[in-house]
């Protein structure tokens, strides 16, 4: 791959982070996994308490990209046509005509994703993984590229509905918010307690991301780190606390994933690092644990740490 194609990886992310930081404080872990879903053409689901800018995260990255945007608020009473549209008749020419539903967009925010039913969540699972809708039997391709990213509170169960394993497996990364650190508290607060509204401007159009995401074919994954990704894998999977261990779909999405990031470090070829930087994010919601270990505060992220650290790093 020529300097000139890393360089613009390396452009277009510094640019994006640059402009974010006008608005978002810290988060600098998120943003590097938003970046990656993007160029891995995958999604991201967003999971931290209430209050911490997760809505707010999602609007500011749709507006510095030249991308069309829909925002969902997931309820109760959503329907999946809702979503994904419906077959209205026209009385005028007596004919069904076609009205497509927010989906039809390049970058979809779906806030609060767990509070809408079994059935409306999984409307989404189509569009997710095939990158099209059916509607009353009609095939319709979405837009390119096409990104969901979801946000989710884990404080409240009252009138939600958790995520089936088949659903966040769509999800290339789920990444964790957490608390700002005090230095970060004492910048938002000064930042937002006044009158003054920060905005982004739109600094990276389709036509770059489109391109950036081509470039991904051509970073090099050796054998021998494929071989370490399937050990760490099939640690995982043998570790007594786990009862569903990583789909070879999560296994394509840590080579993918670790590909992206090592684009956005300047690199045409993956490392040990690159590898180890994604592997929690993107395996983190596809470990399903025993009920005895969930009892005792196993935590998916404690299993992939333990795997790595038993798995030996190739020379």
């Amino acid at each position: 791959m020529s300097s000139g194609n890393i360089d613009m990886v390396y452009g277009i992310w510094s640019k994006l982070k640059s402009e974010i930081s006008k608005v978002i404080v810290g988060m600098n872990n998120v943003l590097e996994e938003v970046f990656i879903a993007l160029l891995c053409e995958g999604h991201i689901l967003l999971e931290g308490p209430p209050g911490i800018a997760k809505t707010t995260l999602a609007k500011t990255i749709a507006s510095t990209l030249d991308l069309s945007f829909r925002r969902i608020q997931f309820t109760p009473d959503l329907l999946p046509a809702d979503i994904i549209g419906v077959k209205i008749f026209n009385q005028a020419d007596g004919k069904f005509v076609t009205k497509k539903g927010p989906i039809f967009s390049n970058l979809i925010l779906a806030d609060e994703i767990n509070r809408a039913s079994p059935k409306t969540q999984s409307a989404l699972l189509e569009a997710m993984q095939e990158r099209q809708v059916t509607i009353e039997g009609e095939t319709y391709r979405l837009p390119e590229p096409f990104l969901v990213i979801a946000t989710e509170n884990p404080v409240e169960v009252e009138g939600t509905y958790p995520l089936p394993s088949a659903q966040l497996d769509r999800f290339l990364i789920k990444s964790i918010i957490g608390y700002p650190s005090k230095e970060d508290y004492i910048t938002i607060m000064d930042m937002y307690s006044g009158y003054t509204k920060y905005n982004v401007d739109t600094v990276i159009s389709k036509e770059d991301i489109i391109e950036a995401q081509k470039l991904l074919d051509k970073v090099l994954i050796s054998r021998e780190l494929l071989d370490y990704i399937a050990d760490i894998i099939k640690t995982i999977e043998e570790d007594p606390r786990v009862r569903w261990g990583v789909s070879p779909r999560g296994g394509i999405a840590v080579a993918k994933a670790s590909k992206a990031y090592a684009l956005m470090n300047r690199r045409d070829f993956v490392t040990p690092e690159d590898i180890k930087r994604v592997l929690t994010p993107v395996l983190n919601h596809r470990i399903i644990l025993t009920p005895e270990a969930v009892f005792k505060g196993a935590t998916p992220a404690e299993v992939v740490e333990d795997a790595v650290k038993n798995v030996s790093v190739p020379v």
